[in-house]
Order: structure tokens, then sequence, then C-alpha cells
């Protein structure tokens, strides 16, 4: 009983240092939250989805991609950002029908490309999944060490149809921003 009477105690005395975070809107004695600015700009959605990508908070990131995609419309980046956040949740119907629009809207944007590969090699449909690491290779120049080994991968998965199952998952690509790409491993 003591404890909870302290706690009490402690819990009063740090709302009684809080400030209320309101301030007058008129004489009437309206209060609103100080800490919006309603002419501020907002953060880019894609920015923050990419950061928590980073940390793996897979759910909040889509959110803040879907917000992204709100005030942006559907672009590119939107739908190969959602397609990406559907692969690492699992969900991956979701993600390549995702991807595929993207592919759709611009054929030539690599992470879109490779991200679909990652999402075939999970289905198991390993030919398609080549041919589409294939396509992100070339667009990319060969330039992206990831997406060679991504193409890699698929080549020795098709030579070796008995290949060992455990690594099915072993891998994702992320697109991060400025032509830059996270192979993301589970």
């Amino acid at each position: 009983m003591g404890r909870f009477i302290i706690i009490t105690i402690f819990c009063a005395l740090l709302a009684g240092c809080a400030g209320t975070g309101l301030r007058p809107l008129a004489a009437g004695g309206t209060y609103a939250p100080t800490g919006i600015d309603p002419d501020g700009a907002s953060v880019d959605g894609l920015i923050v989805g990419h950061r928590l990508m980073e940390t793996g908070e897979f759910e909040l990131a889509l959110r803040a991609y879907m917000r992204a995609a709100a005030e942006q419309g559907m672009t590119v980046d939107t739908l190969s950002a959602l397609g990406s956040a559907n692969l690492r949740l699992g969900r991956l119907g979701q993600a390549e029908r995702l991807l595929r629009q993207a592919i759709s809207a611009d054929e030539t944007f690599v992470p879109a490309w490779n991200n679909l590969g990652v999402v075939l090699i999970e289905q198991g449909n390993i030919g398609e999944a080549e041919r589409v690491f294939r396509t992100a290779f070339a667009l990319d120049s060969g330039e992206s060490v990831d997406i060679r080994n991504n193409l890699r991968y698929a080549l020795a998965r098709l030579e070796h149809s008995a290949y060992d199952r455990a690594d099915d998952n072993a891998f994702a690509l992320v697109r991060r921003g400025g032509g830059q790409y996270l192979l993301l491993s589970r």
C-alpha cells in the first residue's frame, strides 16, 4: 500500500510539472495544441518509411509509405516502396502486384525490377526471377554489387534445382535513395 501512495504522489508531481501545451485561440477561452504548425511543411513519407525499414519497423514503414502515396500519388517511388514493405512483411502477393505496377509506371526503375526478382525468388519462380534480375542488372549497367549477387543467386538456383531450401529467405533488397541499395539478410 505504501508503494502505491508513493507512486501516486510521484505521478501527481510529474503531472504538475508538465505544461498543458495549450494556448488560447480567441477571447472565448478555446484552446488548441501548440506543437503543430498548420503552415509547416510535412516530412516526406518516403524518407520516414526508408528510415523505418532500416530499423526493421516494416508495418510502420508501410504506413509512412501509404501517407506518401496519399500526398504524392501512386508514383513509381511510392509503388516500389509499398512493394518493398509488403515483401518484408511476407505479403508476397501484394508485393508482387505493387512492384509490377511500379514497373508498368516506369520500365527503367531498377529497384522495382530487383525487388520483384526477390519476390519471385521467395515464391519459388526461379526462372522468371532470373529474367527479372537480368533486366535489373542491364538497366543498372552492372554497377550494383547487390543486384549482381542476386542474379548470381538466381542463376545458381536454376543450375541446381535441388538447391538447399534453408537459404530461400536469406536476402531482400531495399532502396535507400540516391541510387543506393541495401541488401538485408534475415
